[in-house]
């Protein structure tokens, strides 16, 4: 398995194709049906990214069947599932980085700061669990700033709940952490930009 930073640098390398237009004739092949596939997987990278229909993990990083395994859920939240998702792709195929992939104009992002400023009616019980998984992250955003409807407040959420979900799950897994403190995995906040398609990385926090 390649190490974190080779999958990161794998990942920039792709979205530059992907916003450029360019063509990587290998990924556009592994797009393709392969039966022999069957027998085993060896995805480089784990993606935690968020259910909007505007972010296709795969092909916003030219990446082809098998490279990437994808845990979607609106919001980019951490929850059990997900955590137990991550435990298993990194013990059974080894590999070395977490990627938690928030966009902008997140509606998740977008109902949560509209149920905080009682504009929404109480929502069911089964989406009101993501609401309040995405709340404590972003309340201080919305206590400071008012308008729940600016951009830059919209923006500044997005970005606080990648970090928030990054710190889950850096620290809510005895086996997560056991592998962050053995060097054997690294766990990287991302936004996509739905306005350019580029990714931005949040390596240095």
């Amino acid at each position: 398995m390649i190490s974190a930073l080779e999958a990161l640098e794998r990942l920039r390398r792709g979205n530059k194709r992907f916003v450029t237009g360019e063509v990587d004739h290998d990924a556009t092949a592994n797009r393709r049906h392969r039966p022999n596939m069957t027998a085993s997987q060896n995805p480089f990278a784990i993606l935690l990214a968020c259910s909007d229909s505007r972010v296709p993990t795969e092909l916003i990083f030219d990446q082809g069947i098998g490279d990437l395994f994808v845990i979607r859920v609106a919001g980019n939240i951490v929850a059990p599932s997900q955590i137990g998702s991550i435990e298993f792709a990194a013990t059974q195929f080894g590999t070395r980085l977490v990627i938690v992939l928030g966009h902008t104009n997140c509606s998740a992002i977008i109902a949560t700061l509209n149920e905080l400023a009682k504009k929404d009616a109480p929502r069911s019980p089964n989406l009101r669990a993501i609401i309040d998984r995405v709340r404590p992250a972003i309340q201080h955003i919305l206590t400071e700033n008012g308008d729940h409807e600016a951009e830059e407040v919209v923006d500044a959420a997005v970005r606080a709940n990648v970090r928030a979900s990054v710190g889950r799950l850096q620290h809510g897994s005895l086996i997560i952490e056991s592998l962050i403190d053995d060097g054997k995995l690294q766990i990287c906040g991302a936004e996509y930009s739905i306005e350019t398609g580029k990714v931005e990385f949040f390596v240095d926090e």
